[in-house]
């Protein structure tokens, strides 16, 4: 009777402490390495601590790729460098499973190259290169109406040695893992050039 006492009382604690497992939030959400993340690391630099638009208009904390390598990319439909976006595809394809997140950030600024909707922009991408990493709503990346995430991407305070405005579309800044800028690359360098980096990035 003990023993029945005793193995009645053992499970109900086990059922309790998964219930309340269950209940607990994540600490951090989209990363199995909550210590990385903006809200558990205050030293950690803005660059994950901005909100954007999605193509559909609601506001994506950028908090939610914490833990994750990023690899944030001004793009366009209409210019020479538009072809990237099947190398982007690729990395977000290879690389995405092992915490690579392609972020692309429509922008008109550079010959008026990027004239569409976000309708017209998800349905460009889609049925042209089948993009299927995360595409957010139009801005600008330079000037008075830079969206703030840009303000710092092309500020003083960027740990990398190329500072400055952006100066065409397809340049890309990649992040890792702990929210902080290593590197920068202008729009002649190809996606499929910067895999070493992110694969290291990856392996950190």
């Amino acid at each position: 009777m003990k023993l029945i006492v005793l193995a009645w009382l053992l499970a109900a604690v086990a059922g309790s402490a998964s219930a309340w497992a269950a209940d607990t939030p994540p600490m951090c959400p989209v990363t199995t390495q909550p210590a990385m993340c903006p809200a558990t690391r205050p030293d950690a630099p803005l660059v994950l601590g901005f909100a954007m638009k999605s193509l559909s208009g609601e506001d994506v904390p950028l908090a939610r790729y914490c833990g994750k390598v990023v690899l944030i990319v001004n793009v366009a439909s209409r210019c020479g460098y538009t072809p990237q976006y099947k190398g982007l595809e690729e990395l977000h394809e290879t690389y995405g499973p092992r915490g690579l997140a392609v972020l692309g950030m429509p922008c008109n600024q550079f010959g008026g190259q990027e004239p569409g909707t976000s309708e017209q922009i998800q349905q460009f991408c889609q049925s042209k290169y089948s993009v299927k990493f995360d595409m957010f709503g139009k801005i600008d990346v330079n000037g008075d109406k830079a969206a703030p995430l840009y303000r710092y991407l092309t500020g003083p305070d960027l740990p990398v040695a190329d500072k400055g405005p952006v100066k065409w579309n397809f340049e890309k800044f990649l992040v890792s893992r702990d929210g902080r800028v290593i590197a920068r690359y202008r729009s002649a360098v190809k996606p499929e050039q910067i895999a070493q980096d992110i694969e290291a990035a990856l392996g950190k």
